[in-house]
């Protein structure tokens, strides 16, 4: 007889685990999941228990109800919160889990020690076989973690009931029945009834109660509600069709939008003479093809409407195809007005930023001049340098030995006149020496490259262009570093001199080789380009030497026309 009640109660829970599965839902809370899998677990268990022949075999069967029962009611207090929309913190709710676990571990070692049992016994009475047990020091932890849980249950459903109208009455005193429920099955059903575990009856009852539940979340299924409020309002046309392009039906707002669609025949193919050929029909068939395809605007008269073509579904199944058609023309008048105000705000901001570019590279040349003012140069420096950069970069373009790109080269033109403006830093007596330097003059000298660098980066520390702002405080801090390493002002050897320094370096050079000085005349096109061939592979980067080469009768030229001014 007690074997049968086990059998029953399992049979009922399995059955109710698959009336859950089809009413399941993919918004159904992963703990409703769980329970629907515990409970046959544990009546099971408790069947198993029950047909033992062993004192291992019942002590086996044993922990499997303490592995289910402790993951029950921990997962019915977890779904409290969550129907009851108490977010619970991510780092408390894996706390419960290991809590849980823990106490279990202990559950697991019956017959292994006297912490949760200090003695077990096999009794079978009636052909059903129970464990007569006296239960030790852990087994307290066990039953005071059951009646936290429970009161952590029961907490947030006194708080939602008073606290939480967003959350239905009904709702949340169906919620407190099993927690109830899972508290009377440990304490009082076994008061009542010390023969049979009335566990698996109780939680039978949850299970129920909990498809009750299960049941009224899909009534809360806000995407169904609100598809039914569509149709009922009238805004959205409906147009129904199988995969044989057989018209199925419309409703009456589809019909005012196409009315030749009244009259026409269910389970027929639209004719020629409906007229809808170029509009309705070749939508789906473009959709058919092409699933991406699936909207599409249709004018009529001073109407725009949204054509939006899907599956038609039954359930989960693809039956074939539905239009869904909406007045759109508000809102296609409002994007055609912000799409106007855009490119008008589009078009001002375009040419304020320019303007302020301009502004700047404007200031940028200014600050350069007036550094170059304080030179001994005979002027024009930063204009002939920047010239020769584009000679070379121009030279490079395309160069797949270094794969130099556009913004590349434009940066680094761009980024030319800045080269020298640490010299801003110089003191004049050094700056405007008419004849050679000193030791201790040169060391000064040589301090205006990390100084350009430094000023340079204060220039352009707020630029949203990052690949300008590095370009252009390399091309001052490392234009005097040589190939071999023996230049300033850190002794950068090869490829760790930035490629825009190497580029800067030759063209620095090379005006200062052709442009007469106070402390010199101007050399010769040819001896200059001697020594510019001479310093690659020691001053200068040998691989630049054939773009250098390229470049040099168009430097040639500029020079020649410019007259060192």
């Amino acid at each position: 007889m007690v074997g049968a009640y086990y059998f029953s109660a399992l049979l009922v829970s399995v059955i109710l685990m698959l009336v859950y599965c089809f009413l399941y839902h993919r918004h159904f809370d992963i703990h409703l999941s769980f329970l629907f899998a515990l409970v046959p677990l544990n009546n099971l268990a408790q069947l198993l228990c029950c047909q033992s022949k062993t004192l291992d075999e019942a002590i086996l069967a044993n922990k499997m109800v303490y592995v289910s029962n402790s993951y029950l009611i921990l997962n019915i207090t977890l779904l409290v919160f969550s129907l009851c929309s108490v977010k619970l913190n991510q780092y408390v709710k894996l706390l419960l889990y290991i809590i849980t676990t823990l106490v279990l571990a202990c559950a697991l070692q019956i017959g292994e020690n006297e912490l949760f049992y200090k003695s077990v016994e096999l009794s079978i009475q009636d052909g059903c076989a129970s464990l007569v047990k006296t239960y030790g020091p852990l087994h307290v932890f066990y039953y005071a973690m059951l009646v936290v849980y429970f009161l952590i249950g029961l907490g947030v459903i006194l708080y939602s009931f008073f606290k939480n109208a967003q959350i239905s009455r009904g709702f949340i005193v169906m919620m407190a029945i099993p927690e109830t429920f899972s508290l009377l099955s440990f304490f009082l059903g076994r008061s009542l009834f010390p023969s049979i575990e009335l566990i698996p009856f109780f939680y039978d009852l949850t299970l129920i109660v909990y498809l009750i539940i299960a049941h009224r979340l899909v009534l809360y299924n806000i995407n169904e509600t609100v598809i039914d409020t569509i149709v009922q309002k009238g805004e959205t046309g409906f147009i129904s069709f199988d995969f044989k392009y057989r018209y199925l039906g419309s409703n009456d707002t589809a019909k005012l939008i196409f009315p030749n669609l009244v009259g026409l025949k269910i389970d027929k193919t639209i004719p020629v003479t409906a007229g809808m050929d170029d509009s309705v029909m070749k939508w789906l068939y473009e959709f058919s093809e092409d699933n991406s395809r699936d909207k599409v605007y249709y004018h009529d008269d001073d109407k725009e409407y949204l054509v939006t073509v899907g599956y038609l579904y039954n359930g989960k199944s693809k039956k074939g195809y539905q239009l869904f058609i909406t007045d759109d023309t508000k809102n296609r008048q409002y994007i055609t007005l912000i799409n106007s105000f855009n490119r008008e705000l589009k078009a001002e901001v375009a040419q304020k930023t320019a303007n302020i570019i301009e502004m700047h590279n404007n200031l940028v040349l200014a600050m350069a001049s007036m550094v170059e003012s304080r030179d001994n140069s005979t002027g024009g420096h930063i204009r002939r340098t920047s010239e020769g950069v584009s000679f070379l970069v121009e030279a490079m373009r395309g160069s797949q030995e270094f794969q130099i790109n556009d913004t590349f080269c434009h940066n680094l033109i761009k980024a030319a006149p800045m080269h020298d403006l640490g010299k801003i830093a110089v003191d004049d007596a050094v700056l405007r020496k008419p004849g050679r330097f000193t030791p201790e003059e040169f060391e000064k000298m040589k301090t205006h490259a990390a100084e350009g660098a430094k000023i340079v980066h204060e220039i352009l520390k707020t630029t949203d262009d990052e690949e300008f702002r590095k370009v252009a405080e390399n091309v001052a801090h490392f234009h005097h570093e040589r190939w071999d390493g023996s230049g300033y002002p850190l002794g950068l050897k090869g490829d760790q001199i930035p490629l825009e320094a190497r580029i800067m370096a030759i063209a620095d050079v090379f005006d200062a080789l052709v442009s007469k000085r106070v402390y010199k005349e101007a050399m010769s096109f040819e001896t200059a380009n001697r020594i510019i061939l001479e310093g690659m592979g020691k001053q200068f980067d040998k691989r630049l030497e054939k773009y250098y080469n390229a470049a040099f009768m168009r430097l040639v030229e500029y020079y020649t026309t410019v007259n060192n001014d």
